[in-house]
């Protein structure tokens, strides 16, 4: 009995291949969890459709990623002097971020990430006049920018790019090659008519694995299912049932992510309003789960265990089975599945 994420095969695939259509030269990302799939299974796509390079997101990541992938890995986390070495072959290029970045990196391939309106890292516009003697000594892949998800400013990222490739040329710096995330297919082929002599390079990892959203899905097998009335204590803590139903045990815990959320950027009114409303609900241990049943999401009866959760389900729903599994709404960059079956 476990926690399982349901892949079609089929579609998923067909959604790699309109991906790669719209961004030729796409530089797959694998990082994290791999995106709910795994390292390896995320290796393995990116081989069978033939990419010549993945990036990872850690130097721990691209030595686990190394022997199941066979072309050039990119590592997206700046260099840093101090950091730990991890040993890697030659074929790992390393993203870096500032003038001494590039000086502590001396034979190695490297890509500069500039400084864009996200101000996360990158190299400023002032460091430029250093970089062209500064880059004799590495290998350099290319550049970089990073770019926001939302631009509230109305700004446009087509311009924030050209910006940055009008300051590199004029710093007299090489312009072969511009990694690029978060654009759109459209801004990218007006970047490409722009600069006919540079290859612009799409970093992309949500939109290709997880671009649709109905190739996958998770489901959690019941193993347990209990019937309780009103009043009945259970569980670790011994409340008291608010109503007859059945205690169901299913898989996904904890370990598996279940219970855990990353901060969402609310934007608007009514996702505000049911923020504050599942907050109120929380304070008073009532938590919305993420496993649906009789067509409905279905409370936690208490909070979710190592390894399986146990819900509430009233009377009025149809009674679980054992075996029988519950879908489930996970967020895939935090889920550890049990198993991948593909279908």
């Amino acid at each position: 009995m476990a926690l399982t994420l349901y892949v079609d095969t089929a579609r998923w695939r067909a959604h790699h291949k309109h991906v790669l259509e719209q961004f030729p030269g796409i530089v797959p990302v694998c990082k994290g969890n791999g995106y709910g799939f795994g390292h390896e299974r995320l290796a393995e796509e990116a081989t069978r459709f033939g990419s010549d390079v993945l990036a990872v997101g850690t130097t721990y990541e691209a030595a686990r990623i190394k022997d199941w992938f066979s072309g050039d890995l990119l590592v997206l986390t700046p260099f840093r002097r101090g950091e730990e070495p991890v040993p890697l072959p030659d074929r790992v290029i390393r993203s870096v971020s500032s003038l001494d970045g590039v000086h502590g990196l001396v034979g190695a391939r490297v890509v500069i990430e500039v400084m864009s309106s996200m101000k996360r890292h990158g190299v400023s516009e002032q460091e430029l006049s250093q970089l062209h003697a500064a880059i004799e000594d590495v290998r350099l892949e290319g550049f970089a920018i990073h770019l926001p998800l939302d631009r509230t400013d109305g700004s446009d990222a087509v311009e924030e790019v050209i910006g940055w490739m009008d300051r590199l040329r004029a710093a007299r710096l090489p312009l072969h090659t511009m990694f690029v995330s978060h654009l759109k297919a459209n801004e990218l082929a007006r970047l490409q008519q722009q600069f006919p002599q540079t290859r612009f390079r799409a970093r992309i990892g949500t939109h290709l694995w997880l671009g649709d959203h109905e190739a996958t899905e998770y489901r959690g097998a019941v193993l347990d299912v209990t019937q309780v009335t009103k009043g009945d204590r259970f569980g670790y803590r011994q409340q008291k049932a608010a109503s007859d139903g059945w205690l169901v045990v299913v898989a996904g815990g904890t370990s598996h992510g279940v219970g855990l959320e990353a901060p969402k950027a609310l934007h608007g009114m009514v996702p505000r309003a049911k923020g504050v409303a599942r907050a109120g609900l929380a304070t008073v241990n009532r938590n919305l789960s993420p496993f649906v049943w009789g067509g409905k999401q279905r409370w936690f009866a208490e909070p979710p265990h190592m390894q399986v959760s146990i819900l509430f389900v009233p009377s009025d729903a149809p009674e679980p089975k054992v075996g029988e599994e519950l879908v489930a709404h996970l967020r895939h960059t935090t889920t550890q599945f049990d198993r991948i079956v593909d279908r």
